[in-house]
């Protein structure tokens, strides 16, 4: 390939090797200017409408880090002819947030309405300002551990991705040739699936004999770009607990739910009548979100002496950053803004009436939303934003939270209230850290100042937490939470698990099946997180992840040649960030469509599962495509991959 690219050592580091980022730290260009945060909020507020809209109507967001990126490019490297990517990765920076925000508001915050409460912008607006600077401030002294000393252990692919995107933005030629041909097709299958529904983009086959087995896919594109970057490791484990959930579990409850007239809690209706999709939701989500919890806590407490050595090294760098002798590429955020920030964030959380969670509550808030933080923050380095289950830590915050709220005495609407507004808070934090973690990712390839991206993060949870609360308020007002229109499904369950709680009827022993899941895992020596994750989500998720990781993997096995292999990878990648780029931008398109009561869908599917699964693995053929012809002429045979 005719280009430079992202430097060596971008997707890990030989023995010995120091990673010197795309923009060296003794180069210095603009960066942090006015026209970086003008543009960052316009894209921050935009991203977060249209993400709370759809994310209120499907359950589910889309990542901005790419879509940001690429407009910011058309605009000012386009439309204003500056060159700057540090500029451009500040605005996708700022920009991104919007959408991270968005998803901790509509997780929890729609639950309010539910109640027959009435919050005010003000109100949502501080929750989820409160939440959001948490999430940053509290992922600052990490930033070393995860983004640094994880480096090709943790592939955070959206933030490698949207690296790849900007360093091709910046130099043209082969590099953005295979970003574009992947953001054709990523956009191009959006609009004709989800914009003209020319076919479904989620598919799905009952397995026939076995009674409540099911295999589907949600078949786009950027799900299959995620694949090839976090490789088929991850992959595998997503898709081994996704298997678990729907070719285990659900048959499980359903054999045994047909010698039950009665319903069950938490679902009202018997299990026969469920369905697999009604077991996966009545049931399925209560033991995953106990896996998942478990997952994490595991997960930090073997990360816990090197987190530890994290922060000693954090305050290292700060006094070092105090007596300017530290790089401008590894400078955070003063440890006096962190601490101070913290602490007032707790007082005003204590005292605030916008915040009605007393003492106990802040204190909750605090300890919770570290854990979460740092669980989510490694989450994404695993499967990226689109997939980090931030609704299932919510749902494992509230399960602790709500019984220690209730034994100090809080009980009735008021106790309810304050159990979700603590989970408002901690789902925000865990949003915004994982947003604010791929990120610093994508800073720590390209070249950027850690510290002007922490400050860019906390501007653009400042403007979306600004508009967020008139958004949730017009839109309950246009179609009303819990309606067919928009059906709030995160937020509704939520409401049902604090409720169950309080009322004393939550199905503690589903929790606790998540739990011995996560458990059984470790002491298998297989890492329980990731597992736990596609025990939570649907398998349509995991299955086209899982198609990106065996191409991934067939491209690592059968290629010998070290030189060959890398440029393999850096092509497979560039193009899949295409993918995922393509079709987020198109996501943020259709948004707004949907947000103007434009229907966009023909009146009839001419193209049915099979015809929406051809078109994926033909998607799929393309990706191999690119990747397999890289090196096939005038190359040497003998540097051969060392064992």
């Amino acid at each position: 390939m005719s280009r430079k690219g992202l430097p060596e050592g971008a997707y890990g580091l030989k023995e010995g090797q120091k990673y010197v980022p795309y923009i060296p730290s003794e180069k210095v260009m603009p960066e942090f200017t006015a026209l970086s945060i003008v543009v960052g909020i316009l894209l921050s507020i935009i991203f977060g409408a249209a993400n709370a809209y759809l994310g209120l109507k499907v359950g589910m967001t889309i990542s901005a880090s790419i879509p940001a990126a690429v407009i910011s490019m058309a605009i000012v490297r386009v439309v204003l002819r500056r060159k700057s990517i540090l500029e451009n990765n500040m605005v996708q920076t700022i920009a991104s947030a919007g959408e991270s925000l968005a998803a901790g508001a509509i997780f929890t915050l729609p639950a309010l309405f539910l109640w027959g409460e009435s919050p005010d912008a003000l109100t949502m607006g501080i929750i989820t300002f409160v939440g959001g600077t948490l999430g940053v401030l509290f992922m600052i002294p990490i930033r070393r551990y995860l983004i640094v000393q994880e480096h090709g252990k943790l592939p955070y692919p959206e933030g490698v991705a949207c690296a790849e995107v900007l360093v091709a933005g910046e130099e043209g030629g082969t590099g953005a040739k295979y970003i574009f041909m992947g953001g054709l097709v990523g956009l191009v299958y959006k609009f004709l699936g989800d914009g003209l529904k020319l076919f479904p983009t989620e598919i799905e086959w009952e397995i026939k004999g076995y009674e409540g087995a099911a295999i589907g896919a949600d078949v786009y594109p950027a799900l299959l770009g995620v694949g090839f970057i976090v490789g088929p490791r991850i992959s595998a484990y997503m898709l081994g607990g996704a298997i678990l959930a729907w070719l285990a579990f659900i048959p499980m409850i359903t054999f045994f739910g047909h010698y039950i007239a009665e319903p069950i809690f938490p679902a009202a209706a018997p299990i026969k009548e469920l369905g697999y999709w009604g077991i996966w939701s009545r049931y399925i989500r209560y033991i995953g979100a106990g896996a998942v919890a478990t997952g994490g806590i595991i997960s930090l407490i073997k990360a816990l002496p090197t987190i530890i050595n994290s922060f000693k090294d954090a305050m290292k760098g700060f006094g070092a950053k105090a007596a300017g002798k530290i790089e401008r590429i590894d400078s955070d955020m003063d440890a006096k803004w962190i601490i101070g920030g913290v602490l007032i964030l707790v007082v005003l959380m204590a005292v605030l009436p916008q915040i009605p969670v007393g003492v106990l509550g802040a204190i909750l808030i605090a300890i919770f939303g570290f854990f979460f933080v740092t669980v989510s923050s490694r989450i994404v380095g695993l499967v990226g934003s689109s997939s980090n289950p931030v609704s299932g830590m919510t749902i494992a915050t509230l399960l602790i939270t709500t019984v220690i709220l209730k034994a100090a005495g809080y009980s009735g609407q008021k106790g309810m209230i304050a159990a979700l507004v603590i989970g408002a808070v901690i789902c925000t934090a865990a949003a915004i850290a994982g947003d604010i973690s791929q990120d610093l990712k994508t800073g720590y390839l390209v070249g950027a100042t850690p510290w002007k991206q922490q400050v860019g993060e906390i501007i653009g949870v400042l403007a979306s937490a600004v508009v967020i609360g008139f958004i949730l308020i017009m839109l309950n007002k246009a179609y009303t939470f819990g309606s067919k229109e928009l059906g709030a499904p995160q937020a509704t369950l939520m409401k049902l698990v604090i409720e169950g709680i309080m009322n004393g009827n939550l199905p503690w022993n589903l929790v606790f099946m998540g739990v011995a899941t996560s458990l059984m895992l470790e002491l298998f020596g297989i890492p329980a997180l990731p597992v736990a994750i596609g025990l939570y989500l649907p398998i349509h998720l995991s299955t086209p992840i899982m198609v990106g990781g065996i191409i991934r993997g067939i491209v690592d096995k059968m290629e010998k040649r070290e030189d060959v292999l890398k440029e393999k990878v850096e092509v497979g990648v560039l193009y899949s960030s295409g993918l995922i780029a393509g079709e987020g931008l198109m996501g943020v398109i259709l948004a707004a469509f949907a947000y103007a009561n434009v229907d966009l869908a023909l009146k009839s599917m001419p193209l049915g599962q099979w015809g929406a699964l051809i078109l994926f693995l033909i998607v799929a053929w393309t990706l191999w495509m690119y990747v397999d012809k890289v090196g096939k002429t005038n190359l040497p045979k003998d540097k051969t991959i060392s064992k």
